[in-house]
């Protein structure tokens, strides 16, 4: 009952978001500051599932310049975790079939995101160069999941190398976000499913890695993700425990 219940409620709140944000963005179509906004929106979403979601930002996150934000992509819940931390004027890369989802792909266009043909490789290097032409044009960020695809309780996948050969040539920094284990956390049917850390760390020099290859960048920033997540994980265990005595 309480699944129903719970399925109810996601689906009719994520229906007007995505109905009244399409007509909302229509009077300022494409402007970054969209992404955050509704991210924020679909973040409120975490009590319904009985989620305790806990953000951790550097101190003057807010002021932050360029810059391209990596994070760790488990499942479907990140809508609810990942979503909550977005910085203003920070625009998503997606696959190209987001666009066909009702409602959400057309509210996922409108909010200034970009889509990318990973099936294409010359659209895909294309897509390269054009996030370094936006970062040169204005102020604006992109988000990433530099795994491709989610891990599914697989732990952190191996990392490709677009965000960082367009942090590079673009000159800017690399912030990696991480986000506590979600799989197999959150039972639809059970009352209350735990808390989940997000956490910014902070920004990654890549002109300190400019004398290197890109795939040494990635795997820095691979290390400082996965120490800090075995981190998260474990405070999260600990509390959890602590929570039930």
């Amino acid at each position: 009952m309480l699944a129903l219940l719970r399925t109810i409620v996601v689906v009719v709140y994520s229906l007007l978001v995505c109905i009244l944000g399409c007509i909302y963005c229509l009077f300022s179509p494409r402007n970054p500051r969209h992404v955050a906004t509704f991210g924020h929106l679909f973040g409120r979403l975490a009590p319904v599932f009985g989620l305790k979601v806990e953000l951790r930002k550097p101190a003057g996150a807010e002021n932050y310049p360029n810059a391209i934000y990596i994070c760790n992509h488990q499942n479907n819940f990140d809508m609810v975790t990942a979503a909550a931390i977005v910085q203003p004027t920070t625009v998503t890369v997606g696959k190209t079939s987001l666009l066909w989802v009702p409602f959400f792909g057309l509210l996922y266009w409108l909010t200034g995101n970009l889509l990318i043909d990973r099936e294409n490789r010359t659209k895909a290097h294309g897509t390269i160069g054009e996030l370094v032409a936006q970062f040169k044009k204005k102020k604006i960020s992109f988000w990433m999941f530099p795994e491709g695809t989610r891990s599914r309780g697989r732990g952190l996948l191996p990392f490709k190398t677009g965000a960082f050969h367009a942090a590079v040539a673009a000159g800017v920094p690399i912030i990696p976000v991480v986000v506590s284990n979600t799989h197999g956390k959150i039972k639809l049917n059970r009352l209350k499913n735990g808390l989940a850390i997000v956490e910014m760390l902070p920004p990654v020099d890549t002109q300190a890695f400019a004398d290197q290859s890109v795939r040494k960048l990635a795997t820095h920033c691979r290390e400082l993700m996965s120490a800090k997540l075995d981190a998260l994980n474990g405070e999260v265990a600990a509390r959890e425990a602590s929570d039930k005595l």
